[in-house]
């Protein structure tokens, strides 16, 4: 049977619709099952919202466009939050499977997500260095192969949250959610904190800081220190349509555009058993594609980016 989908809702319907009507025209969308987390509001104007995205989740489930082997909604009866809402429901989905791909409201997928997906958790089901399958990559590898790349993924091991998945033993074994950034970074070097960081140009330790800690940057650190890797596809299979409104994410666009934001791929991916290893030349691709995140700035945004470091100068 194929993986179950554990999708996570909260305010944002139009995402939603979006997310659901991608995720059911996947090619093994009849075989799955898939259970929606909504969280609750967190005052009057957002529980408006809330109930509009429960209404059209309920409605889904009624509909001839629901086209999954089952969707269970799980509505939460306050607001939780982000992280213990995905938490909490990752674990609640690995006490009845052996896997699980976690989608949030504002992921859009490739018709041929899921079966990429449950191919990567087949073939690396006894693999435990595989830790992670990501349905996102920052870069582009199908059209040019870097550094010898052969097939239609690579191995790295930075995580990508964008349309994930991975193995019951390995999210148990491992995941931790820090409640602090000393205890995160307990037993980690300098060292370590330099390759997680890929030499500072992706900072992504600084997400410590928040309060709750997210969770993609526990799940990261978990990854690093067990020295496991996660397998991303050579062309992204997943879009992020949420970047604006999300929860842990904003920007405005006249300052800023995405170099990684690119359609998912639209064919196959052919997954076969290879040596898990991380390859250098791929990983300095990677290292130039996510400076400031994987954005470039407009002429506005150049010139505020000056300002404010002028600013902070003085």
């Amino acid at each position: 049977m194929p993986s179950p989908v554990a999708l996570f809702v909260y305010n944002r319907l139009d995402n939603t619709v979006k997310t659901l009507d991608y995720l059911s025209r996947n090619t093994l969308a009849r075989e799955t099952d898939v259970f929606v987390f909504s969280d609750g509001g967190k005052n009057e104007s957002s529980w408006k919202s809330v109930n509009e995205v429960r209404g059209f989740l309920r409605s889904f489930q009624a509909s001839e466009s629901n086209s999954f082997r089952s969707l269970t909604v799980i509505e939460r009866p306050e607001n939780i939050y982000l992280e213990r809402n995905i938490i909490s429901g990752i674990g609640y989905v690995l006490e009845h499977f052996d896997t699980v791909i976690v989608l949030e409201d504002d992921i859009c997928t490739s018709p041929y997500y899921l079966e990429y997906m449950n191919a990567a958790f087949v073939l690396y089901k006894d693999d435990s260095r595989v830790m992670h399958v990501s349905g996102f990559t920052n870069l582009d590898l199908s059209g040019q192969p870097v550094g010898g790349l052969k097939g239609d993924f690579y191995f790295t091991p930075h995580m990508s949250g964008w349309g994930w998945g991975t193995w019951r033993d390995r999210w148990q074994g491992h995941f931790v959610h820090y409640q602090t950034e000393e205890e995160a970074l307990d037993g980690l070097t300098e060292q370590d904190i330099d390759n997680m960081q890929y030499g500072g140009v992706f900072p992504c330790l600084k997400s410590l800081k928040k309060s709750p800690i997210p969770w993609d940057i526990c799940w990261e650190i978990a990854i690093y220190k067990a020295h496991g890797l996660c397998l991303s596809p050579a062309h992204t299979l997943v879009r992020n349509i949420g970047l604006r409104n999300g929860t842990h994410f904003r920007s405005f666009s006249m300052l800023m555009n995405y170099e990684f934001d690119r359609p998912p791929l639209q064919r196959p991916v052919t997954i076969t058993h290879k040596e898990p290893c991380v390859n250098p030349l791929i990983e300095e691709r990677f290292r130039e594609a996510i400076k400031d995140w994987g954005v470039r700035y407009t002429m506005l945004g150049k010139i505020v980016r000056w300002c404010k470091r002028l600013v902070a100068f003085r």
